[in-house]
């Protein structure tokens, strides 16, 4: 009989989903993920394990799991958490969950950008520690997003909806290329270029690259220096992209005009400089936290791990 161990404490609504795996199924008590020791105890003999992408799937997790496991399903668009090599070794399959959150995570961009850009949370801190004010010409003055540049770094699926997104606010749309993307570029008008141009030009830019060792600190002092004094940064990808250290020297010498951060280079840390700036927003990695987005991750995680144990080629594999 298949064992699969769940490394968090899934939703209420998700355990119908659970309910529907073969053999035994086992589960942590903790919604944010399973601490380390304790996982590795509840892998062990396991076919198949459910993991966050903030749970290492490494060597040490593999050897716990011992020679029966079969497939680590990664609740997560991403899996830079996952030694691939070790899996391939062992013969393990990886998968993700891609496309399930793609609108959710391109909504809370598009958020982001508009919140940074017109100060929202700066003025509703504003109003809320009791200031007095009247309407004036010169009140919380921000970026204007309608008709504005807007430069996104990966066009895959995510990027390619922010792109949806801001045909509705009449917005010039720049992208890195992508051979994946080329068609999607065509269809929504959206001119491709090198991110050295891309930066020089846009007036916010939103990345939505994968993480890997080519990607890591692709947007550093560098590249801060490219990008307009009024421009602003998005990034709900992964936080590592951006050199964190670079981006607060960045702003504190005015050399951009904000931030909109769902990710951190050090999570749940965060530079202290970016703290206390009111030229940035700050959201602890919420991306996908859409109801009905979160429990589909998990279902099409489940499904993974219900076709590998049947023998069959699963729906999303790396």
């Amino acid at each position: 009989m298949p064992r699969t161990h769940v490394g968090f404490r899934p939703t209420p609504d998700a355990r119908a989903a659970l309910d529907s795996l073969p053999g035994e199924v086992t589960t942590s008590h903790d919604p944010s993920g399973q601490e380390r020791a304790a996982l590795l105890a509840d892998v062990a003999g396991c076919d198949a394990v459910v993991t966050l992408l903030t749970q290492r799937v490494d060597k040490e997790l593999l050897d716990a799991a011992g020679p029966g496991l079969r497939v680590v399903a990664n609740v997560a668009v991403g899996h830079d958490n996952i030694d691939l090599d070790a899996c391939r070794q062992r013969n393990v399959i990886v998968t993700t969950t891609p496309g399930v959150l793609d609108q959710a995570t391109a909504d809370l961009a598009f958020a982001l950008a508009l919140a940074t850009a017109r100060r929202v949370v700066e003025a509703d801190a504003f109003i809320r520690a009791g200031n007095a004010w009247t309407w004036s010409p010169d009140l919380f003055v921000g970026l204007d997003v309608t008709g504005a540049t807007l430069g996104i770094v990966g066009f895959g699926r995510i990027g390619q909806q922010v792109a949806r997104r801001a045909a509705a606010f009449d917005m010039r749309v720049l992208a890195t290329p992508s051979r994946s993307g080329a068609a999607a570029a065509t269809e929504l008008g959206v001119e491709t270029m090198p991110l050295d141009r891309l930066l020089g030009e846009s007036d916010i830019v939103s990345l939505h690259c994968p993480l890997t060792p080519e990607t890591r600190h692709l947007i550093g002092a560098e590249e801060f220096a490219l990008m307009k004094p009024e421009a602003i940064l998005v990034n709900t990808a992964r936080g590592p992209i951006v050199d964190e250290a670079a981006l607060a020297a960045a702003l504190i010498a005015g050399q951009i005009g904000g931030a909109g951060l769902d990710v951190f280079e050090h999570e749940p840390d965060i530079h202290h400089d970016l703290v206390g700036r009111p030229d940035v927003v700050l959201l602890p990695h919420i991306g996908s936290a859409g109801r009905r987005t979160r429990l589909r991750m998990l279902e099409l995680a489940l499904d993974n791990v219900r076709a590998v144990l049947a023998g069959e080629t699963p729906p999303t594999p790396v």
